[in-house]
């Protein structure tokens, strides 16, 4: 796995496999759910039903990285284009914009609040020395207090899963010295945990200096965080059940705190089997190849992607949840092929599919379409909410 491979996509699931005391998630089985009582079995038949919406805001994840070529760098056009579609044919009223970069960050952000839709800004710079990460984390929340007074509304979350992103919690220089640290158990547990317990301390200090709105921050489903340092509790969740119960008894975990809870990424990936990887269902493509080729054997499933988001929103729906945004909207550097062992997009967890105008070509120019996920996900998003 070679740098140009640690994007945020390639992150998803680490921070739950390697974080301290954690065990990579896995499907609970049918019988595990049978045990969480009553009050699931009321969650699990209000999720199958067709009660008007609980969750308060519905969005999707927007990425802004550099991209890994020309063809797939963040452009204002395109971003403009696909704000409009989120809009308009995803029916969501919320988009989290994350990555680094101020002005990416800032533009797309503005370009949200231009159409309608409630920005929640989550800037995740990496590989930097600490303050660096906090300067960025102030520019980027002085921006949002500058929206807030405008009129906009706009959530911070000061980060997420700073284990991998943030030098000097885990030992090694780079997300993937990091990561191989963590997976080989080579740190420190306690002193891990107390140095990720700090730098939060400081990230949510910068936050509140800068930004008078409500803050949180994203945290891998075993993550621990001192939620009283926030507003909100925000889980990035890749749950596998076979029911909808065993999701809604989970999910109850995370409210013991008190606070509104809001899933800031949900989602899988295209292939039959996805789901019951959780985060780290994009892990089947070795990139040692040229070009990158999928693990042999996998079956394109697009409907196993929808199905999975329908059910899982559902649930969110049901237990009246504060926020649910799905993980993500494009993928551009994990293009759509024919040929089952090129199509990187089976391995994407974006609701569109990247389709290059001449598929061999990484500088070719591209467009998306729609995948079976976008289509399902903007039905329950199209539903009229409850009232709350």
């Amino acid at each position: 796995m070679g740098p140009a491979q640690i994007s945020r996509a390639r992150f998803l699931g680490l921070a739950g496999a390697a974080s301290v005391g954690a065990a990579l998630p896995a499907c609970r089985s049918a019988a595990a759910d049978r045990q969480a009582g009553t009050r699931a079995s009321v969650d699990q038949g209000r999720a199958g039903g067709a009660a008007p919406d609980g969750v308060r805001y519905r969005g999707i994840v927007y990425e802004v990285g550099e991209g890994e070529s020309p063809a797939t760098a963040w452009s204002a056009e395109r971003t403009r284009a696909d704000l409009r579609a989120i809009r308009r044919d995803l029916h969501a009223d919320t988009v989290k914009i994350t990555g680094d970069g101020i002005e990416r960050l800032t533009r797309t952000a503005a370009e949200a609040a231009e159409n309608g839709l409630h920005v929640w800004l989550e800037p995740t710079l990496g590989d930097v020395p600490a303050q660096d990460i906090l300067d960025h984390l102030a520019e980027t929340g002085r921006f949002a207090e500058d929206l807030r007074r405008r009129g906009v509304r706009v959530h911070l979350n000061v980060g997420c899963e700073f284990l991998l992103y943030v030098p000097g919690i885990v030992p090694g220089a780079t997300a993937v010295e990091r990561i191989d640290n963590l997976l080989k158990g080579a740190y420190d547990p306690v002193q891990t945990a107390r140095r990720l317990r700090r730098f939060t301390a400081r990230a949510a200090a910068v936050g509140r200096s800068v930004f008078h709105g409500t803050l949180s921050y994203g945290a891998a489903q075993d993550e621990d965080v001192d939620w009283d340092l926030f507003d909100l509790v925000c889980i990035d969740y890749y749950g596998c059940y076979p029911t909808p119960a065993g999701h809604a008894r989970e999910l109850r975990t995370y409210q013991r705190h008190g606070k509104p809870l809001a899933i800031t990424e949900f989602g899988t990936c295209a292939f039959e089997g996805a789901p019951r990887l959780g985060g780290m269902a994009w892990d089947v493509v070795d990139y040692g190849k040229t070009p990158p080729q999928v693990k042999e054997g996998l079956v394109r499933s697009e409907h196993t992607q929808a199905a999975y988001l329908t059910e899982v929103y559902r649930v969110f729906a049901a237990m009246g949840l504060y926020a649910a945004m799905a993980y993500t909207f494009v993928t551009p550097d994990a293009p759509y092929r024919r040929e089952p062992r090129l199509d990187l997009d089976m391995a994407a967890y974006s609701l569109v599919k990247t389709v290059r105008d001449r598929p061999a070509d990484p500088d070719s120019p591209w467009h998306w379409e729609p995948k079976e996920s976008f289509r399902a996900l903007a039905g329950q998003y199209a539903r009229p909410r409850r009232r709350l």
